[in-house]
């Protein structure tokens, strides 16, 4: 019953809706990333992703738009950027949307690398090896959310990188998804249903100071 509860969706809720409003994020993801440049602030992406997503016709943004530069990879989504860095010609950064389409809810997070840093590439990589190892592993056993958490650990630490466990994925469903309080998916003992689900991964370099994003839907 629990389960079925923090599952639960509103009136509206179709799946093909929910990934139509996923790859409605990730093509918003893939243009501003031909924005952000060298010598753009922080502040400065965050606008410029905004206005991009209105002139793509959002509904409107459910969670404020998040990008980070340089050491501020390393921050949660709820702490805020240490002061306004300007990327530099050798950085990293990642852009977090999470954007209503059609009454969906779309979340998508990816990390980029400018310049040629090796580990920063490497670190930008590993993120999305391992969501892709979590995801894969969550279609192939059942497992449930706090499962999935583990075997991420697992696999971030055999790769070489700490896993930010702060950072535990969420629900989304049609908008908004916050009346039904299921909690973080990495609190969640069940196997999570498709197109509900947000799978975070948040690396950090052992040690340096940065870090990598990467989020997609469970579907």
């Amino acid at each position: 019953m629990e389960a079925a509860m923090n599952q639960a969706v509103g009136s509206v809720y179709v799946l093909e809706s929910m990934k139509l409003a996923r790859d409605r994020t990730w093509e918003a993801v893939g243009q501003i990333r031909e924005r952000i440049e060298p010598g753009m602030l922080e502040s400065q992406a965050r606008a410029e992703c905004t206005r991009l997503l209105t002139q793509l016709g959002m509904d409107r943004i459910w969670h404020p738009v998040l990008v980070r530069f340089g050491e501020n990879t390393l921050k949660t989504f709820k702490q805020p950027s240490a002061g306004d860095p300007r990327l530099k010609e050798d950085d990293i950064y990642f852009v977090d949307l999470g954007v209503v389409w059609n009454r969906h809810e779309g979340d998508a997070g990816a990390t980029f690398v400018v310049g040629d840093d090796v580990d920063m590439k490497a670190c930008a990589d590993a993120a999305k090896t391992v969501f892709a190892e979590v995801e894969q592993h969550w279609r192939s056993s059942g497992a449930g959310g706090k499962a999935l958490y583990d075997f991420a650990e697992e696999r971030a630490s055999a790769l070489g990188w700490r896993l930010n466990l702060d950072i535990k994925g969420h629900r989304v469903s049609d908008f908004p998804h916050a009346i039904y309080k299921a909690g973080d998916l990495g609190d969640f003992a069940d196997c999570p249903d498709a197109g509900l689900w947000i799978l975070e991964i948040q690396l950090a370099h052992p040690t340096r100071p940065f870090g990598a994003f990467y989020e997609d839907l469970l579907v």
